[in-house]
């Protein structure tokens, strides 16, 4: 069985383990009914549109 010759320093071993650790950014999208940014897939807070439709009713 192969052994390592040497120890793994914590500063590459913590370099290894970082990339999945990685949090994607969050892409904001614009909504197509009243162009204020919106996260994808969800009802708009500003207009209450979600593919065209009106959702749910926002009061000014």
């Amino acid at each position: 069985m192969a052994v390592p010759k040497r120890k793994t320093s914590k500063a590459r071993r913590d370099q290894r383990r970082a990339s999945s650790y990685r949090l994607n950014k969050v892409t904001i999208q614009e909504c197509p009914n009243c162009h204020e940014p919106k996260l994808p897939h969800r009802v708009c807070k500003a207009c209450g549109y979600y593919d065209g439709k009106e959702i749910i009713k926002v009061e000014d």
